[in-house]
């Protein structure tokens, strides 16, 4: 019977697994919304919210105050956070001894392909998909929730864009619903998105029975016209005017979730969505400093940065082995 559900779910088309994942998604953040407890008093701001916030760049969209029916949209990578969520949380794994050597380095030759060609390979994509779900397989839900809460508590503080954490605090501040959208691992977005004061997140939805994972997606990643997909289906649910609402992305992926809604904005762009904004009169938002290569360097940056994880990595279990 698992067999056949396999080739079931295999044989779906790609529009119904990317409805499915974003229907999944959406069903996933209003149940955390409605189990979620009173949010905090004024005192007792969530940290990512406490001292200064930037001020908010001039010339952007000013949300209409306490609008039932708008919403403001962020995707994660390089437009929240400096660098990929799922890297940080590959890195500790590996420290916590759930990734081995070898995963980390093809994990780093992917990156660097990416790097060279400037766009996803959907072969590494698929593998990188394989290689986490046969990883969780098997493991309680619970578990994997405090292995994400320790391990992006390590990392959040100081891996925010401060141009960004205005723009969401602005919405926020307009008594808007303000959600996180990003592929990677919904127990991941929730975290990134409580730390910001969010109202809540959309993300890739692993397929969980009697408290444990089986190893599946619902769908399948929230990435591209699955995050559109998304957000479509949590505006029915929610009754959001998509034409009042914002979105914010630095990919040429996000283009289907950016079309979508009244406001869009490109922050840190890669070069495809610089040039699409240009012809389409999106606003651009740069919070990156000095050359081209700070555009167009990030994967390779990831790429060394999980290979001296590693290396340090590998040498702390080495010394441990052999004390």
């Amino acid at each position: 019977m698992a067999v056949l559900r396999r080739l079931t779910q295999a044989r779906r088309s790609t529009s119904s697994r990317t409805a499915l994942a974003g229907e999944a998604a959406a069903e996933a953040a209003e149940a955390a919304l409605r189990a979620a407890p009173e949010p905090p008093a004024a005192e007792e701001e969530p940290p990512a919210r406490r001292g200064r916030t930037p001020k908010a760049p001039a010339g952007n969209h000013t949300p209409e105050p306490d609008d039932p029916r708008a919403a403001a949209f962020f995707d994660c990578d390089n437009t929240i956070l400096r660098g990929a969520a799922i890297f940080y949380l590959g890195v500790g794994l590996y420290r916590r001894g759930f990734l081995t050597r070898r995963d980390i380095a093809r994990f780093a030759w992917q990156q660097a392909w990416f790097r060279v060609h400037g766009a996803e390979d959907p072969d590494h994509m698929a593998d990188a998909q394989h290689t986490a779900l046969g990883l969780v397989a098997g493991k309680r839900t619970a578990d994997l929730e405090a292995l994400c809460e320790e391990v992006f508590e390590e990392v959040i503080a100081d891996k925010v864009w401060p141009g960004t954490r205005a723009l969401v605090q602005m919405h926020l501040d307009a008594g808007q619903r303000v959600w996180l959208v990003t592929a990677a691992p919904v127990e991941v977005a929730r975290i990134i998105a409580a730390r910001l004061g969010m109202t809540g997140a959309l993300g890739t939805v692993a397929e969980a029975r009697d408290g444990a994972y089986t190893g599946r997606l619902v769908g399948e990643l929230l990435h591209g016209p699955a995050k559109a997909a998304a957000v479509r289906a949590l505006a029915r649910r929610e009754r959001l005017d998509l034409d009042r609402c914002a979105a914010y992305s630095d990919s040429a992926n996000d283009i289907p979730m950016l079309s979508l809604v009244g406001h869009p904005y490109v922050v840190n762009p890669d070069g495809a969505l610089r040039r699409h904004a240009r012809a389409q009169g999106w606003r651009v938002r740069d919070f990156r400093t000095g050359r081209k290569a700070a555009r167009v360097g990030l994967p390779a940056a990831a790429a060394l940065g999980v290979a001296a994880g590693a290396a340090a990595a590998g040498v702390a279990l080495h010394r441990r082995h052999r004390a």
